[in-house]
This record gives C-alpha cells, sequence and structure tokens, in this order.
C-alpha cells in the first residue's frame, strides 16, 4: 500500500513541476481561451524519463528498505539466541557455582570435625604419658615378682 501512495505522490508531484514549466509555454493556454475544455499536456520525451527515473529510485528505496528490513530481523533473531545462550550458559554456571559452593562447605565442616577430633585425642593422648610411664614401672615390678615367684617356687 505505502508503495502505491509513494509512487502517485511521486507522480503528482511531477505532473505539478511540469504543469509548471508549461506556464510559460503559451499555446495549452491559447486553447482553454478558444471555448475548448482544457486539456491535460501530453508529457514529453523529458517527462516520461523523468517519471520513470521517478519510478525506479521508488522501486530501488522500497528493495533497499526491504533488505535493511530482513538485515536487522536476522540481527534481532542473532542477538536473540546469542543472548539466550548465554543466558543458558550463565544460569548452568550459576548452578554448578551453587553445588560447588554446597559441596565445599560440606567438606569444610566435614574437614573441621576431623581436626577437632583430632585436638580433642591429642590432648587425651598428653594425659597417657604419665599412664604410659606408669604402665612401664607396673610392667618392671610385675616382671621382677614373677622373677622371684619363678625362683621360689624352683627350689632344688
Amino acid at each position: 500500500m505505502e508503495n502505491d501512495d509513494t509512487i502517485n505522490g511521486s507522480s503528482d508531484a511531477a505532473q505539478k513541476l511540469t504543469r509548471h514549466a508549461d506556464v510559460g509555454g503559451g499555446q495549452e493556454d491559447a486553447n482553454a481561451g478558444n471555448g475548448d475544455e482544457p486539456r491535460e499536456p501530453e508529457p514529453s520525451d523529458r517527462r516520461k524519463e523523468i517519471l520513470k527515473a521517478l519510478a525506479a529510485v521508488e522501486r530501488d528505496s522500497a528493495a533497499i528498505a526491504e533488505s535493511f528490513s530482513s538485515l536487522f530481523a536476522s540481527l534481532r533473531l542473532s542477538l536473540s539466541q546469542a543472548t539466550s545462550s548465554t543466558v543458558d550458559h550463565m544460569n548452568c554456571f550459576s548452578d554448578a557455582a551453587g553445588r560447588l559452593q554446597e559441596c565445599v562447605l560440606d567438606a569444610s565442616t566435614k574437614g573441621n570435625r576431623y581436626i577437632n577430633s583430632c585436638l580433642r585425642l591429642n590432648e587425651e593422648m598428653k594425659g597417657m604419658d604419665a599412664l604410659a610411664t606408669q604402665l612401664k614401672v607396673l610392667r618392671r615390678h610385675v616382671d621382677a615378682l614373677d622373677s622371684a615367684v619363678n625362683r621360689i617356687v624352683r627350689i632344688p
């Protein structure tokens, strides 16, 4: 529809320009004074060429506009796909980072429990040194007692 309006508008403008140029010609004005009905002047070859050139320019402009429209639609689609992919990748990355964070927190909690258990065991083992020393002394006493009993029991 726009092309028809544009073509008609261009033709009307071209006809107005050609009528303006014919005003100084005088022959058409003389025919109008004869009582004959005023006639449209026949377009000259130059006017036909101008109209053809205008029509060609209009067709080319419409083709260029359509080409730009297609290009922008293609760019819009490409941008949408690229943005969508980026958003999908970012969502995936965010999910993976969240899961990794949960696993790290869980592992660090378990690691802290292990370290605390080792520290408690170390504290308890410090008290074991005195007990180990007492056990060694007790063992020596038991060994001495055993030797004494064996000597008494083996009386020849």
